[in-house]
């Protein structure tokens, strides 16, 4: 018997923006992430294209009985995809069926101005690479995600992300030095 699972890159990495229990760091060969904007929302989040050769670090969660719909309407904007055994590394102990995320194609396009990259949703992101995978592990979602050169809105003080969990000194730091390094234009409204 096979068990479904999820396969989160972005904020569903930090366990505090979900109520899945069982959860296990893994890693997906063949792809990387990508920043971008889709006209179903209106900021820019992260997705994922394939790229041979390339692997992301993520986490993976049961979903109990199978049941998808409430992961579904999170994440709303995207489609659901079935990811071949072989592409996932994991510890999990049974055969599993692991599925991930990935925006629509002919709805997205790169962040802009108009529609940034959040702040608040970085840091959310880097406070669970950080508790999953270290320091490392967050220095590794920075250089395994393409499109860094698109605005970022610093809604740090007044959190535009639903799920924003408030940084710690520690996180803020990195996150600024990170972004300060990959040369990331930031801006306030």
């Amino acid at each position: 018997m096979t068990h479904p699972h999820f396969f989160g890159y972005g904020s569903l990495v930090n366990r505090r923006t979900h109520s899945f229990d069982e959860t296990r760091p893994a890693r997906v060969k063949g792809w990387r992430r990508q920043w971008r904007h889709t006209s179903l929302r209106e900021v820019a989040y992260l997705t994922v294209a394939e790229a041979p050769g390339h692997a992301i670090d993520g986490l993976i969660a049961a979903v109990p009985g199978g049941d998808w719909a409430a992961l579904d309407e999170r994440e709303a904007a995207y489609d659901r995809l079935h990811l071949p055994r072989e592409h996932v590394d994991h510890d999990h102990p049974v055969e599993i069926v692991v599925q991930m995320y990935r925006t629509r194609s002919g709805n997205d396009a790169p962040p802009t101005v108009r529609h940034p990259i959040l702040l608040s949703y970085i840091d959310t992101v880097i406070a669970g690479y950080l508790n999953v995978f270290g320091a490392e592990g967050a220095e590794r979602f920075f250089t395994t995600t393409d499109g860094w050169e698109s605005p970022v809105l610093d809604d740090r003080n007044a959190p535009v992300y639903p799920r924003a969990v408030k940084p710690t000194k520690h996180e803020r730091v990195l996150v600024d030095n990170a972004l300060d390094t990959l040369g990331v234009r930031r801006f306030r409204r």
